[in-house]
């Protein structure tokens, strides 16, 4: 039997149920998807994009999953803590994929601000979802994206309308919890409208030591004049598997910068997917990496610059020690009315051992004429002669090595806009490289 089939069959035998316990404008397109996954399976490595991670075995075991929405026993309030010095944000949680409503933060968002139940804001606003749920992630042409539709039966919605600023930066922690071996399939649907500013930071932590395979789509569209900044910070543990798909479209003079981190995994692949779509948008995509132990993780982005006049700038980082994998494969797309696009794309990659790893696709496709791109991409050891240098002045080597992979992946922690979250980011970077963090330890659940 196919690892496809068992899947094939749950939804057959559990499709009534999925919808029972979701909201119509996310049934909708779920019959579509669903077929669209039977035809396209679940991606392996004899597709191109994604020849450096196998994602159809990790579906082989057996999950569980939640579809009938069992309420768990859990209050993320009680036992989550984020105790990040002077970062004050509006905190709200996702519990495996379900938006934990039961307890919301005091704080009050702006008027006409919504952050909430995907599936709840859907039956009370069914226009607005519908205005936008699987626009941008189009089942057609991605096996994961067409399982995810298939199965989410809730997520998370940020909307921030027309010229209103979200002064406070929010926070959403998704939270995996499970006794047994667990799948979760969640969705992110976040849309600002013209001339809307907003900041969100998302968080993944595992409670339990057990096998977790998660899911998850996000979807973000962003109006002309508005400015967004997204972060992402991934903090699990090495029995997780996380994979996930990112749809970005941007209207005319817009602004987002998106920061994927990477600080502590088991497998994770991470695609991107952005689109110019207004003139004199700009986007800085950037991603840091540290893994070690057998740790995998891959990342592979795309920028669409379909009108003329746009920026993109990307920066990616990787540290791997020990047996661990890295994979980046970028592709920045200027179509032939795309004129006077300016796109810079920089891989740079530390392979602390030589069993480590690490794989490497920067790709420009250029069918303009008058533009300004670049792509380069580096993969190497500690400079020995650094090394020897700083010895020479009393630096211990253990303390030399730390110092200079710390400088390396610096430049991507300096993008970061929040500085209470980038201080934050200098101390678990340099407990990492010591050996001492396998988990955040900035909050309740990972001490």
């Amino acid at each position: 039997m196919s690892i496809e089939q068992q899947y094939i069959d749950l939804f057959s035998q559990a499709e009534a149920m999925i919808c029972r316990h979701s909201t119509e404008v996310l049934n909708a397109p779920r019959a579509t998807a669903f077929a669209d996954f039977e035809r396209l399976g679940f991606p392996t490595r004899k597709q191109e994009k994604y020849k450096y991670t196998d994602v159809s075995k990790f579906f082989e075991p057996d999950y569980g999953l939640n579809l009938n929405r069992l309420e768990l026993p859990v209050n993320p309030y009680e036992v989550f803590k984020c105790d990040v010095p002077n970062m004050s944000t509006a905190l709200y949680f996702v519990v495996n994929d379900a938006f934990y409503n039961r307890a919301l933060p005091k704080s009050e968002l702006p008027e006409g601000v919504i952050f909430g139940s995907l599936k709840e804001v859907a039956q009370q606003n069914p226009e607005l979802v519908k205005k936008y749920y699987g626009k941008l992630a189009k089942t057609s042409k991605d096996g994961v994206t067409a399982f995810n539709t298939a199965f989410a039966q809730d997520g998370v919605l940020f909307y921030v309308p027309k010229n209103v600023v979200v002064e406070k930066p929010i926070q959403l922690v998704n939270i995996l919890r499970g006794d047994v071996n667990f799948q979760v399939n969640r969705r992110v649907l976040i849309i600002l409208e013209e001339g809307a500013q907003a900041c969100l930071l998302a968080c993944d932590h595992a409670m339990d030591n057990v096998n977790f395979l998660a899911t998850q789509v996000v979807e973000i569209f962003v109006g002309e004049n508005a400015h967004f900044d997204f972060y992402e910070l991934e903090e699990t543990h090495t029995s997780t598997v996380r994979l996930s798909n990112l749809y970005l479209e941007q209207a005319a003079n817009s602004h987002v910068l998106l920061n994927g981190m990477t600080l502590h995994n088991g497998t994770t692949r991470n695609t991107t997917h952005v689109t110019l779509a207004g003139e004199y948008a700009e986007v800085n995509l950037c991603g840091m990496v540290i893994a070690d132990k057998n740790q995998h993780v891959d990342n592979h982005t795309s920028i669409d610059h379909a009108v003329p006049n746009c920026n993109s700038n990307e920066l990616y980082k990787y540290v791997l020690d020990d047996q661990a994998v890295g994979a980046f494969a970028g592709l920045v797309l200027v179509r032939p009315d795309a004129q006077h696009t300016n796109a810079q794309q920089t891989n740079r990659n530390l392979c602390a051992t030589r069993d480590a790893q690490m794989y490497t696709q920067p790709q420009l496709e250029i069918y303009a004429d008058d533009v300004k791109c670049s792509h380069g991409a580096t993969v190497g050891q500690l400079d020995e002669s650094a090394l020897f240098y700083m010895q020479q002045r009393g630096i211990p080597a253990r303390e030399a090595r730390l110092l200079l992979m710390f400088a390396f992946v610096n430049e991507v922690i300096d993008t970061i806009r929040l500085e209470a979250l980038k201080d934050r980011l200098h101390l678990l970077v340099e407990k990492r490289f010591r050996g001492e963090l396998s988990r955040c330890q900035g909050c309740a659940i990972c001490k």
